[in-house]
């Protein structure tokens, strides 16, 4: 676990402080070196401390992350984290409405443009559990 822990949080500092959110349409790419694919609905420029310290091989969202005015409209399909420059794609995941079971659920999936989005849970597990 001490190292599920380390390995979490090494990964947080790499990609830095005040990353940047994108919440897109359609299917997520193949991997983070893969050209970005969708619609960018939402942009969230996340806090300084945007992930709380690791616990049991987990990581969780840190603050309040909203974006109080939507920049398109559609269908929330994937989410991608990138450095604090917006371009350099560092992590990515499924989005889901909240209690759908995706690494990062928000309050409503079907985005108009101008809307309010609230991400309500992001979490972020290391593998290797029991290993």
């Amino acid at each position: 676990i001490a190292v599920r822990n380390a390995r979490l949080d090494a990964t947080e500092t790499a990609i830095g402080a005040s990353a940047v959110l994108k919440i897109r349409s359609g299917a997520k790419p193949a991997n983070c070196g893969t050209a970005d694919s969708g619609t960018a609905l939402v942009v969230i420029n996340l806090p300084a401390d945007w992930m709380g310290a690791a616990a049991a091989g987990v990581k969780s969202m840190s603050g309040t992350w909203t974006d109080l005015s939507a920049d398109a409209a559609g269908t929330a399909g994937h989410y991608r984290v990138y450095s604090s420059d917006g371009v350099t794609c560092r992590l990515q995941g499924a989005v889901t409405a909240t209690g759908g079971g995706g690494d990062m659920e928000i309050d409503n999936t079907v985005i108009a443009a101008g809307q309010e989005v609230r991400v309500t849970t992001f979490t972020w597990t290391e593998g290797n559990a029991g290993a």
